[in-house]
């Protein structure tokens, strides 16, 4: 099985005001409640900048320093932050994984296709790919609530729109940490 890395984003949600009525009218996502991927650009990466300690507490890979082999460890770095989410990810899962990432509280959120050189969703953050999904079929966080039909996305926008850079994604089949 894969194994679970963690990571912590800020909030985007109603609550942001201004920020959040013209990314909803841009967006045209209609069920969206709020924003809940790992697009770093929607859902600022709170730990971005690695301590010494931090380095035996992170995946040492591409584009993925921001996540967490520990949640125990990440809980404590992310403490004091307000407006956060504590988010269980598998990374291009063979299948949905129905066994939360920890023995906390998660709650399955959906999948996110993200182009993880820039940190972008391609669901959320580039205005979308008609060809390969509707917004329509996005659910309230903005995400794929099904395995099959996100792993369809994601080689059609690859087949569909082959000069997007952001249409090369990976998979994350994310978990919620219900505080």
């Amino acid at each position: 099985m894969v194994e679970p890395l963690f990571i912590a984003t800020e909030r985007f949600d109603p609550s942001d005001g201004e920020k959040w009525r013209k990314y909803f009218e841009w967006a045209k996502i209609p069920a969206l409640k709020e924003v809940v991927s790992l697009d770093a650009c929607l859902c600022k990466h709170l730990i971005n900048e690695l301590g010494d300690e931090d380095w035996n507490h992170v995946i040492h890979a591409d584009y993925c320093l921001d996540y967490f082999k520990d949640l125990d460890y990440l809980l404590q770095g992310v403490r004091d932050e307000e407006r956060k989410n504590l988010l269980g990810v598998y990374r291009n899962p063979a299948n949905h994984i129905s066994t939360a990432p920890s023995s906390r509280d998660f709650s399955f959120v959906g999948y996110d296709l993200i182009e993880e050189s820039t940190q972008i969703s391609a669901l959320t953050n580039c205005g979308g790919f008609p060809d390969a999904f509707s917004n329509e079929e996005l659910n309230s966080y903005g995400l794929i609530s099904e395995f099959r039909r996100a792993t369809e996305v994601k080689h059609l926008l690859v087949e569909k729109y082959p000069e997007e850079s952001h249409a090369d994604c990976e998979m994350y089949a994310i978990w919620r940490l219900n505080e």
